[in-house]
């Protein structure tokens, strides 16, 4: 079977410290073998170093460890837990082990958490992760599949990663964040079937640099205003990126229904974009295919947002038809080429 592999790099920035206790899953019964089932020993491990209350490396060494869904969780009582892996996470290979898990390897409410060196091997399973650095390996099949999900986390630096998926794969979504704070996502390459990032409601201080997209859908915000009652996405910065070969480039979109959702603070600066269909594109009356389409009046919250300095190749700027008037949309001369020294601010608190 024709294999997507995915190779992703994700990392947490934490205060370092000089002297960690270290707890080696070998000691925890894991063997790097392929074979046995480790999957026991890192949860061991884990809840080890979660309870300890001095900084703590969970350390993975050299081989091959096959482990079924486990999720880290948080509520440790230190806040300075690395886990280092320098051999290869394998999932089983029987997807019945793994059918009935919402995620393969998953952290919830974790701490600031770094995660160095390793590998990272799924089969057969849509993954759901934050926090983590990985190389993927799944099928090229017809199924959802977020490569990454950065859900309710805060402090979250994804940097230097690399996704590749088919053009031709459906809902093959690169990065998603939702109800985060503070995330940055630099310096990576995105190809996917879907959009290559996509962020959704209680995003806040999001800062995306750096990155290229194609094939894929663009960087999206939304769909939002689906409920009612949404929070939502406010202060995003997306700067120095390069798509090429995609459906759209920098992309709003919401469901033509009243909603408390809203978008707020939102800046695209410097693309450059090559064969692009819909270069900007601002959609307030999103329905996919058509079906099942609300059929009402978009809210038309979108404020405070700016386009400074894109310059497309092939496509054209607009919204989609019927879609409403933006509030306090504005949109800087594409042929500007003045160079941005406003310095990158400082997250915000949560």
């Amino acid at each position: 079977m024709a294999m997507l592999i995915l190779f992703i790099v994700l990392s947490i920035l934490v205060n370092p410290s000089s002297a960690k206790t270290n707890y080696n899953v070998l000691s925890f019964g894991a063997r790097g073998n392929g074979v046995t089932d480790s999957t026991q020993a890192f949860i061991n491990a884990w809840a080890a170093a979660c309870a300890s209350t001095e900084p703590t490396t969970i350390y993975v060494p050299t081989g091959r460890y096959l482990i079924g869904p486990v999720a880290f969780k948080g509520g440790c009582k230190s806040s300075d837990i690395t886990l280092r892996i320098d051999g290869t996470l394998v999932a089983p290979a029987d997807f019945r082990v793994l059918g009935q898990a919402e995620n393969w390897v998953a952290l919830i409410k974790s701490p600031e958490f770094p995660l160095s060196e390793g590998r990272w091997m799924l089969k057969d399973l849509p993954c759901g992760l934050a926090k983590l650095k990985q190389e993927l390996i799944v099928p090229m099949e017809s199924r959802q599949l977020y490569h990454i999900v950065i859900n309710r986390c805060q402090d979250v630096l994804v940097e230097g990663i690399k996704v590749i998926a088919s053009g031709n794969s459906p809902n093959t979504e690169g990065i998603h964040v939702q109800q985060s704070t503070n995330v940055k996502i630099i310096n990576s390459s995105i190809k996917t079937g879907d959009d290559c990032v996509s962020i959704g409601p209680a995003t806040n201080n999001l800062w995306i640099e750096g990155v290229t997209c194609g094939p894929g859908h663009g960087i999206s915000i939304g769909s939002l205003g689906k409920d009612m009652e949404e929070e939502g996405v406010q202060n995003v910065t997306v700067k120095n990126t390069i798509f090429e070969g995609t459906q759209n480039g920098l992309r709003i979109k919401s469901w033509a229904r009243p909603s408390s959702g809203f978008v707020k603070g939102v800046q695209f600066i410097d693309a450059v974009m090559q064969n692009v269909q819909n270069p900007i594109i601002i959609d307030q009356n999103y329905c996919p295919d058509n079906l099942n389409c609300l059929g009402q009046m978009s809210p038309g919250h979108f404020s405070d947002d700016e386009t400074n300095n894109e310059n497309p190749n092939h496509g054209e700027y607009g919204s989609e038809p019927e879609s409403d008037p933006k509030e306090d949309y504005k949109e800087s001369d594409s042929d500007n080429n003045e160079d941005d020294d406003e310095p990158e601010p400082e997250p915000e608190e949560p």
